[in-house]
């Protein structure tokens, strides 16, 4: 019923940006959060930021005051602008669909390579 759809991952320099997209489609409940969360080789997949449809946001330590999450509530894309990289943000970056606490939906996955 729900499909997302990643876009923006690539190879960088650190200090670089990359902004990344993420399209939604299907059965989108209008209370919902959208977020990014990331895996890195051997590590678990771990919450970099989120927002709701209401536009809160949370973000992990690691990326605040570098990473800048936003939503267009009419496209049903969420975005993630991610400034100042650094090698440790390599991984792969998923988007995650919650809707209204009663399903959650993961797209495929694109991937961020930060070199120093």
């Amino acid at each position: 019923q729900v499909r997302l759809v990643e876009s923006g991952g690539g190879l960088v320099q650190a200090g670089g940006s990359l902004r990344l997209s993420c399209a939604a489609s299907g059965s989108i409940f209008s209370i919902n959060t959208m977020g990014w969360y990331r895996q890195a080789p051997g590590k678990q997949r771990e919450l970099v930021a989120r927002i709701t449809s209401g536009g809160n946001t949370n973000y992990a330590d690691s990326v605040k005051g570098r990473f800048t999450i936003s939503r267009d509530n009419a496209k049903n894309t969420v975005y993630l602008q991610m400034n100042t990289l650094k090698p440790e943000d390599t991984a792969v970056y998923y988007c995650q669909l919650n809707n209204a606490g009663l399903s959650v939906n993961w797209g495929q996955g694109t991937q961020v390579t930060v070199s120093s």
